[in-house]
Parts: structure tokens; C-alpha cells; sequence
């Protein structure tokens, strides 16, 4: 719609400075657990309860099942009746995730959210099914949510941005974002100590699984560091190798008459 002259045109936007790969993400979560609330209203439980056995983290449809696609799925997947769930985690993804994509750009923004995803997944079956060697029986208890992609997010910005203030949610209280970080990892390591009785319901292991793999990821002169600039420098000599031949080929001109379809 036209303006007329001397009047401003505004465009209203509704994306709040979200970047692509943080909203397709962010998209595909929501999609995900609004199929899951229909399931679970209108199927019910148990229906709901065998979804989370197929795409949940479920340490014994893993490793014994060889449910390989659980490590990615399961990211997708939160509590139905719990909507504070996802909302946070989609909330904190799009708070630091978008920073790291402006930083990263998309593709490699959306690699490293499924590698500590998957990486905080894969550390949660490991210590799950570790007390099977002890003739324990294995886990079926599944395990849902992005939280361990959401503390490699947080990993990679205390790493990037250390000295970001940050501040608590409803307390007059400001810190840099490695004391920020360092504050969460105490808390995840501590909390489930002092509730080893009780429990809380929530994957300690798969958040500190997501910190521990982004770190080791992005700090230099860790094995996950150099094995990522090797595989690097072999993708860009590749690449180069293949511009270089196409830039030595010397096709002769086609014929006028093949212009024509």
C-alpha cells in the first residue's frame, strides 16, 4: 500500500531481531509440542507416553533398541502439561542463541545446537546404562526437552562473550556471563545432591553433558578444538581443489544453434 508524500510508511514487524536459524528452530518446537498437547488431549496418555518411547531419550531404546534417531528427536519433545517448559527453553534460545548466529551464521549456528543436543543426549544414555554392566536393569524412563542444546548455547557465550553482563530473572542482581555460567554448572552439579532423595524430575546429566561438550567444542587446544579445524582446513582445500579444476577447464564455446530449446 502506498503513503502519501510527506506522510512516513512503517512496516510492522513481528520477528523481535529473531534470526533465521533461532526461528526455524524455535518453529519446529512449537509444531512438535502442539502435536504433542493433541495427542495427549484427545488420544490420551498412554498413547502419548508410546510417542515418547519412539522419539524420547530412552537410554535402553538406544543403545539395546538401536533407536539411533533419539538423540536428535528427543530435543524436540517437552512436557505437554507443562507449557512453562518449552516456553523457557525457547525463550533462552532465542535470548543468546541469536547472538551466536549473528556471530556464526546460520548453518553453523544450527551444527553446533544439534552437536552439544545430541552430545548432552549421548553423555545422559552413557551414564544411564553404564550400572547395566553391574547387572542392573536398563532405563526406560525417557528424557525430553532442548535443555542440553540450551546449555551448550550458554557454554558457547560465556566463551565468546565473557565479560556480557547479565541479569537475574526478578533480583536486583548483575553478572558477567562466565559468572553467569559457572553459577548454572555449580547448581547443576550441587542440586542434585542435595535432592538424591527426593528428586526433581530434571536431567542434571543432560544439561551438564551440553555445557561440557560446547566447551570442549570451542576451547582452543581441546581434541574436539583441533579435530574441528582439521575437518575445516580439509573441507576448504577440497573445495579449493574443486574451484581450482573448474577454473582450468577450457570448454569450447557451444554452437548458436544449441541456444535454441
Amino acid at each position: 500500500m502506498g503513503s502519501r508524500s510527506g506522510i512516513k510508511s512503517y512496516r510492522l514487524s513481528f520477528n523481535f531481531y529473531i534470526t533465521p536459524g533461532v526461528q526455524w528452530l524455535i518453529f519446529a518446537t512449537f509444531a512438535v509440542f502442539f502435536l504433542q498437547v493433541l495427542i495427549w488431549v484427545y488420544a490420551g496418555q498412554i498413547p502419548h507416553y508410546k510417542l515418547l518411547l519412539w522419539f524420547g531419550l530412552v537410554p535402553a531404546g538406544v543403545i539395546p533398541g538401536l533407536r539411533i534417531w533419539q538423540p536428535f528427536t528427543y530435543l524436540f519433545f517437552h512436557a505437554p502439561d507443562n507449557f512453562l517448559h518449552v516456553l523457557f527453553n525457547m525463550f533462552m534460545l532465542w535470548m543468546f542463541g541469536r547472538e551466536l548466529e549473528l556471530v556464526w551464521g546460520k548453518a553453523r549456528f544450527i551444527r553446533y545446537y544439534f552437536l552439544t543436543g545430541v552430545g548432552a543426549g549421548l553423555i545422559e544414555v552413557l551414564v544411564k546404562t553404564l550400572p547395566m554392566s553391574w547387572g542392573r536393569a536398563p532405563s526406560y524412563i525417557p528424557t525430553i526437552g532442548a535443555s542440553g542444546a540450551i546449555f551448550g548455547i550458554f557454554a558457547a557465550c560465556a566463551i565468546l562473550f565473557p565479560d556480557r553482563e547479565v541479569g537475574i530473572f526478578l533480583l536486583p542482581i548483575r553478572m558477567s556471563m562466565r559468572s553467569f555460567v559457572l553459577l548454572l554448572a555449580g547448581l547443576e552439579f550441587f542440586v542434585p545432591l542435595l535432592l538424591r532423595s527426593a528428586g526433581d524430575n530434571v536431567s542434571h546429566v543432560c544439561h551438564l553433558g551440553g555445557m561440557l561438550v560446547g566447551y570442549l567444542f570451542l576451547r582452543r587446544g581441546s581434541f574436539l578444538y583441533g579435530f574441528r579445524n582439521t575437518l575445516s582446513d580439509w573441507q576448504y582445500k577440497r573445495n579449493r581443489r574443486r574451484f581450482e579444476v573448474y577454473m582450468k577447464r577450457k570448454d569450447p564455446p557451444s554452437r548458436p544453434d544449441n541456444w535454441v530449446n
